[in-house]
């Protein structure tokens, strides 16, 4: 697997981690819609959290704006819609991001809630 692979799936696992440790039930993970993926769908009492992972092994990278860009906006808000429709819930959907920077040994979570009116 790529190095950058493995970087992805370490901070999904870090992000899913820390949306548990928050109260949130995950109830998927790389959910495939047409021919892209939602990084994690969590779920708190009645939100349904639509989160963007990005891991980064620098803080150079980058804010959150510089990769939820407007296609990016566009497909998470179709594909919520398609799994809400899937799932037949009427859940409010919120959209967010947890962006990690690995440092060595150690890792810098941001948890941005509702990322589009941040």
């Amino acid at each position: 697997m790529a190095a950058h692979n493995e970087l992805g799936n370490l901070g999904e696992d870090i992000a899913a981690k820390r949306l548990v440790s928050e109260g949130y039930e995950i109830l998927e993970r790389q959910w495939r819609y047409k021919h892209k993926e939602i990084d994690i769908i969590a779920r708190k009492g009645n939100i349904l959290a639509i989160v963007e992972v990005k891991t980064r092994s620098s803080e150079q990278f980058g804010g959150v704006s510089d990769f939820i860009t407007p296609n990016k906006t566009k497909f998470l808000v179709e594909a919520a819609d398609a799994y809400a429709r899937h799932i037949n819930t009427n859940c409010e959907i919120r959209f967010d991001a947890i962006v990690i920077f690995v440092l060595g040994n150690e890792y810098k979570v941001e948890h941005i809630e509702n990322v589009f009116f941040s």
